[in-house]
């Protein structure tokens, strides 16, 4: 659909749109800005009138053109970005404090739109506004061109080059459809996470073009339109009155692409944006079901969120969204987590989007390689080192302190980590029938590794800050890394081995069956500790014990009746964990989704449907998902939107779908084992 045929349709016409990654605790090591944008050292929360001046999480569109990402308000305005990376520094940052940079375009005195949504097929998002005397219609995308690395190689690209690539250039488009509108820009970048400020200069002699200076690391910002900007102050400007049929852009580019010169040209590259993002998403799978616009929505959030040039997947776009209105579970998700791995390459070969699935993977064989130590996360560019400190001059999102930048679980010692490589080896050798030769060295350093440090503490696939225990899902996940490190063995070949890791593997089954398991039959979160934990859910879904065994439906069933607030799923209770953090937490949108997964297992598939119509009911406007949902309130919280959750939806709604057309789940899972 073309902002003509909008127009031609008339104003109606548009319609509306439909795990806490932990460390240790930090020593603030930040380095000192010249200039930061307020003298008190003690931020407070910024409300007004009983309200909150930020918008709620689940209310902001997410754009992305696979190598950096943005979030806009309601109101029009970019609140999140950071360039040229989704973990560099941001420019604006008013996500997490109103004074921390913005880049507003939309009607001058409305901030609440008629409508927003994403023409469907796409990262491109769409506002409507209603003034008094008009309407306005506003599309922001980040642009996707063709391969411009032409003359000498990408000094980023490591995967193989594709015939699109992104331009480095945010658009938003505005159209007068109906009446008069006054339309204004504000565009007040604030580097460093708001601890530096910029020069502007215009670029000619005319008006139309400007550029922040910013110095390294961060490029300049460039600002190109069809209006007339002025510079007032650290803010560039620009503001007119628009007419039925008036026509404008604005283009923010940090790169070596030219923006755009004139609405024509605009429209174009508007238009190619669109059309890759149709192309991308037909190359998948979907079935014809009622929630099928849930699952290519989940895919384009997943693809958002991958960084084309290693194939990396980030956890979620933001950092320091609090898992609690107020308090202290703030963290930077900005990263690759490994256990992520396993759920991806399933969500993404289930979609039959196996060009992400191959490159994600890559990525994996990267951070592999050399004999490394396998860390439990990454930089998107494959850095082992995340240093986390806390910057203290932001208030935080609704006064939630403090803000993190990096994460310091990188070097936390967490057992999973093994299994979830393997279990993704598994998989991309399943999907060929073949183990390539390079990828044996790497699964029997990762099986071995397992088998040397299984029965050992540790902190948990949730990452808790307090002491190290026998968490029964990181023995299970050990079990996984000789499971299918025994299958890949018989793959590859080598007998043997195999049969080594098998008698390891079964070894550590009757550990966790003797030692994880209650007096009721139910599999708990540590050994000698009657605590429930969602990720126990993983039980059948990993194939550790078929799904008709007494212990795994008494599991799931316990976990549905006990471990939940209005139905929906917590990780644990705080009060039976020691986790190191205090205050209460939301409800962990995954587990709720891993709960649906679990159920189909169980033969509950009524109940399984019941639940998973009821998560999808509490989807954003956008169809997104933050990490959390609030009981009771439905809220979203943490930070947005949430790869983990999208993935975790896939899995769920699969299984519901197929469980209901009598097609087996078992997919890439394999065949339960009998104990």
């Amino acid at each position: 659909m073309t902002l003509e045929s909008i127009e031609a349709q008339g104003p109606d016409a548009p319609a509306a749109g439909t795990s806490s990654r932990r460390g240790k605790k930090p020593t603030p090591a930040s380095p000192t800005p010249a200039r930061t944008h307020r003298s008190s050292d003690a931020p407070s929360p910024q409300v007004w009138d009983g309200r909150s001046k930020f918008p709620h999480i689940g209310e902001y569109g997410f754009l992305s053109d696979c190598e950096a990402n943005a979030l806009i308000a309601p109101s029009g305005s970019v609140e999140w970005m950071c360039v040229p990376r989704p973990d560099s520094p941001s420019i604006f940052a008013k996500i997490l404090d109103r004074g921390a940079g913005h880049f507003r375009v939309g009607p001058h005195g409305v901030r609440v739109p008629s409508a927003r949504r994403y023409l469907p097929g796409t990262l491109i998002l769409e506002t409507t506004w209603q003034t008094e005397t008009g309407w306005l219609v506003v599309r922001d995308a980040m642009l996707m061109g063709p391969w411009h690395d032409l003359e000498s190689r990408s000094g980023t690209h490591r995967r193989t080059p594709t015939d699109d690539d992104a331009e480095h250039i945010l658009l938003r488009t505005i159209k007068c459809v109906s009446g008069t509108v006054e339309v204004e820009v504000e565009c007040e970048p604030r580097p460093d996470y708001a601890r530096s400020e910029v020069d502007w200069e215009y670029e000619n002699s005319g008006y139309s073009a400007v550029v922040a200076k910013i110095g390294d690391p961060t490029p300049d910002v460039h600002l190109r339109s069809s209006l007339r900007f002025g510079l007032e102050g650290k803010r560039a400007t620009a503001r007119t009155r628009m007419s039925q049929g008036d026509e404008h852009f604005v283009a923010m580019s940090w790169g070596s692409q030219d923006p755009p010169t004139s609405y024509k040209e605009a429209l174009d590259a508007m238009w190619r944006t669109e059309r890759y993002w149709r192309d991308w998403i037909t190359q998948g799978t979907f079935p014809d079901h009622p929630w099928r616009v849930y699952l290519q929505r989940s895919a384009l959030t997943l693809k958002g969120l991958t960084y084309s040039p290693t194939g990396a997947l980030i956890a979620a776009a933001t950092t320091s969204l609090p898992e609690t209105p107020g308090g202290e579970r703030n963290w930077d998700y900005r990263y690759a987590w490994i256990r992520d791995s396993t759920f991806a390459l399933w969500g993404l070969y289930t979609l039959g989007l196996e060009r992400e699935a191959n490159d994600f993977f890559a990525f994996i064989q990267d951070v592999c390689r050399d004999n490394r130590q396998l860390q439990i996360m990454y930089g998107v560019g494959g850095e082992e080192t995340l240093e986390e400190f806390e910057l203290p001059h932001l208030s935080g999102y609704e006064g939630a302190q403090p803000v993190r930048v990096g994460n310091a679980a990188y070097d936390q010692r967490q057992h999973d980590v093994w299994g979830a490589v393997l279990d993704s080896v598994w998989l991309h050798a399943k999907s060929r029938d073949q183990l390539p030769e390079s990828l044996w060295p790497i699964l029997k350093r990762q099986v071995e590794e397992a088998m040397k440090h299984w029965h050992e503490p540790d902190r948990g696939i949730w990452e808790v800050r307090g002491e190290p225990q026998h968490f029964t899902s990181s023995k299970l996940m050990c079990w996984v890394a000789m499971d299918r490190g025994a299958k890949l063995a018989r793959l590859y070949d080598e007998p043997d081995y195999a049969k080594a890791w098998q008698k390891i593997a079964d070894e550590i089954a009757d550990d966790i069956c003797t030692k994880g398991v209650d007096d009721r039959g139910v599999f708990t979160q540590r050994y000698g500790d009657p605590a429930l934990d969602a990720s126990l859910l993983l039980v059948p879904l990993l194939r550790f014990l078929p799904s008709d065994d007494p212990r795994v439906r008494a599991t799931v069933l316990a976990i549905a009746d006990e471990l939940t607030e209005d139905g929906l799923v917590l990780r644990y209770r705080t009060d039976e964990t020691d986790d190191g953090l205090q205050g209460e937490e939301g409800s962990f949108t995954i587990c709720s989704f891993w709960l649906v997964s679990a159920l189909v297992e169980i033969g509950e598939v009524e109940r399984a449907r019941a639940l998973c119509e009821r998560l999808l009911g509490y989807a954003s406007s956008l169809d997104l998902y933050a990490e959390e949902i609030e009981p009771g309130s439905g809220r979203h919280l943490g930070n947005f939107p949430q790869a983990f959750t999208h993935l975790a939806l896939i899995n769920a709604v699969m299984h519901v779908i197929k469980a209901e057309t009598g097609e087996s789940e078992k997919g890439y899972f394999g065949v339960s084992r009998q104990m």
